[in-house]
């Protein structure tokens, strides 16, 4: 392996982005929000709460669309910087509509080999998906930001306790059925931060500031 290749790697897991999603410790995942009226009002409800991280996931028609609207709609808050990235990059054709659509990260269910190194090409943080030790070997091998430990909710977090063991280099965010009552554990059992979908788009306004000021705080103790 290069010297070149290996300071990719470095200069992503380096960059703003990684240190911002260390930091916030939450993506919000949002997928296939209809109509943008209402991924509007979602956005800035989640930004006030204290939200900074946001997936748009490209399985949607009208997704592309999507993430530069939702990436336009934030870059507008005066108060904090907000990131906008794409989820459920499963192509390398799907990382080129990202990158042109200028997301910040990209997450997939999966690794490819072959779109993990054309995020690292085009100098995109990507966090790829993996189930196994060897799959979450393999992605971090081959120079993801983090590891998407996926599907969350058929895991536990005992299993990204016992991953931290052998693997403990791997920074793995986990995500897939991450809701109020597991997300804390998944972050104490040494996840890097949590994706969090339907359990947020589903509840109430006060349940999502609630969830949101738990996993705040869990940051500052973590800190």
């Amino acid at each position: 392996m290069s010297i070149e290749t290996r300071d990719r790697w470095s200069n992503l897991r380096h960059s703003d982005v990684a240190a911002t999603i260390r930091a916030a410790r939450l993506i919000v995942v949002l997928r296939r929000i209809m109509p943008h009226e209402r991924l509007l009002e979602l956005l800035d409800e989640l930004a006030d709460a204290g939200a900074r991280i946001f997936e748009i996931t490209l399985d949607g028609e009208d997704a592309g669309a999507d993430l530069v609207t939702a990436r336009d709609h934030l870059a507008g808050r005066r108060d904090r910087r907000c990131l906008v990235g794409a989820g459920t990059v499963r192509t390398v054709a799907q990382l080129r509509s990202a990158i042109e659509a200028r997301a910040a990260f990209g997450v997939s269910p999966v690794f490819d080999p072959k779109v993990a190194a054309a995020a690292l090409e085009a100098g995109l943080p990507f966090v790829p998906g993996a189930y196994t030790p060897t799959e979450a070997d393999a992605a971090w091998q081959a120079g993801a930001t983090f590891v998407k430990v996926f599907p969350g909710s058929s895991l536990g977090p005992s299993h990204v306790r016992e991953l931290r063991g052998p693997l403990p280099e791997i920074e793995m965010i986990v995500t897939g059925g991450v809701d109020a009552t597991n997300a804390i554990e998944f972050l104490e059992a040494g996840a890097v931060a949590v994706g969090i979908g339907s359990a947020l788009v589903r509840a109430s306004a006060t349940e999502r500031r609630a969830l949101l000021a738990a996993i705040a705080a869990a940051g500052a103790v973590g800190r």
